[in-house]
């Protein structure tokens, strides 16, 4: 079993792989409503690892006290219920925010084998440091992209020769470009960079969306109300920003090529479960944000998700929602392995098969916690097949209607032709702020 997980890609980005949609989405099938319900890299990942809403696993942001590496229990997770099943477990990349930095020899629980990135280090593409089984390595040569695809392909050949079946979770750090200081600041140090054999590469910019430079911001909540429009100058910046991050990609694409290729040597390919999907999204300009992805919107909240393997029909997609709660499920239902709690999300094998599922469903989205609110998150909502419905901290309030305004660019709340569509999510809002286990799967939502 394969996961391949890259670090703030949009599914706009994915049009940047060739051979990742090649070798993945046409041969399996795509998710095309593919959600994160706390859109921020450790929150996510711990979501992966538990199948838990961040309410339930306690890693509400990135950084302490209310998130990061030390805020989230590793003594039951993913990996420990493969690795009691049964399975050879491995990790190749980015962990959680922070891990490192207290003992950068530390392995957690239920990993056979780790070959993890170390503390800030991992965000720089050229010169890290990772942690492999227990030993510290400085890697002064190589792209780092590049590096981690050659140690998950040494895992493969070395796994698939041995009895026990394998999880390698290859967890890239690409897109990633860090958060500008100023918008008009080269990029730090410590950003993600594309591939020196892409420099100077010419490649284009991708294509703008209507929400980018959003005209008129007087209907959404004050922290986008109070953002200037993206001058000239701005929008080159971000221009070259995103084409950096598009040419980060290409070296991801050709790592799931290589990945793909070990697999196929080993004789493992046509039994092998590959998951490829991203953590959470990103906002390049779009309703203003210049950078950032702790946000309700789409770009942040909606990931790719591919999904190929035995019994996976070829070439299929999948307009049905789903979370990046689900995958834990999933994974452990291919395993043959069982948690020790009820998941808050649910095996997506049904929907794999082409089995509808028991009905329509409603997704949580959760924010960090709010400054100086006692741990109250900064927004909750909920996210549907058709709507997006969000509440902030402040009291403002949010609707969209995506069948009609996919770009979000109409604020529905509070209209009188509305009102019971946001009565409604307001009520599924309320049932499922803390939900747990079947609570969350629970009750059809409208929409």
């Amino acid at each position: 079993m394969l996961v391949i997980e890259t670090d703030d890609q949009t599914v706009a980005e994915l049009a940047a792989m060739p051979r990742t949609r090649a070798l993945i989405a046409a041969r399996g099938v795509s998710f095309d409503q593919s959600i994160v319900s706390l859109s921020q890299c450790c929150p996510s990942r711990a979501t992966l690892l538990t199948g838990r809403y961040a309410h339930n696993h306690g890693v509400r942001s990135a950084l302490p006290p209310s998130g990061g590496f030390d805020a989230f229990d590793d003594a039951e997770s993913l990996a420990v219920w493969l690795q009691r099943s049964g399975y050879a477990t491995a990790l190749v990349g980015k962990y959680l925010n922070g891990y490192g930095r207290a003992d950068p020899r530390q392995v957690p629980p239920g990993w056979t084998e780790w070959h993890g990135l170390l503390g800030p280090t991992a965000y720089r593409f050229l010169g890290f440091a990772m942690n492999h089984d227990g030993a510290t390595r400085w890697h002064a040569e190589g792209y780092q992209t590049d590096v981690l695809t050659a140690i998950a392909e040494d895992v493969i050949r070395r796994r698939a020769r041995r009895d026990a079946p394998f999880f390698l979770w290859t967890t890239y750090v690409a897109p990633h470009i860090g958060a500008p200081r100023g918008l008009l600041d080269d990029l730090p140090g410590d950003s993600a960079v594309m591939p020196p054999a892409l420099l100077g590469a010419g490649l284009g910019a991708p294509p703008v969306t209507p929400d980018f430079n959003e005209a008129d911001v007087t209907d959404k909540p004050l922290a986008i109300r109070r953002r200037s429009r993206l001058g000239r100058r701005a929008k080159w910046v971000l221009a070259a920003r995103r084409r950096e991050r598009q040419a980060s990609l290409l070296a991801v694409d050709a790592g799931v090529a290589r990945l793909v290729r070990a697999l196929r040597a080993a004789g493992e390919l046509e039994r092998t479960v590959i998951v490829f999907t991203s953590d959470n999204g990103f906002l390049s300009g779009e309703h203003r944000v210049r950078a950032g992805k702790v946000a309700p919107y789409e770009p942040a909240i909606r990931v790719p998700l591919l999904i190929r393997g035995p019994g996976v029909p070829a070439g299929e997609r999948r307009s049905r929602l789903v979370w990046n709660g689900d995958l834990a499920p999933t994974i452990l239902a291919a395993a043959g392995a069982r948690p020790p709690w009820e998941m808050d999300g649910r095996s997506l094998w049904p929907l794999l098969r082409g089995r509808p599922g028991p009905g329509r469903r409603a997704v949580l989205l959760e924010g960090p916690p709010a400054p100086w609110s006692n741990g109250r998150p900064r927004f909750t909502g909920l996210r549907t097949e058709r709507y997006a419905y969000i509440e902030h901290a402040g009291g403002e309030v949010e609707l969209y209607d995506l069948a009609e305004d996919p770009f979000e660019l109409e604020n529905r709340a509070g209209r009188p032709e509305a009102a019971d569509v946001q009565t409604a999510l307001a009520r599924r809002l309320e049932a499922l702020r803390y939900c747990a286990g079947r609570a969350c799967r629970a009750a059809p939502s409208r929409g």
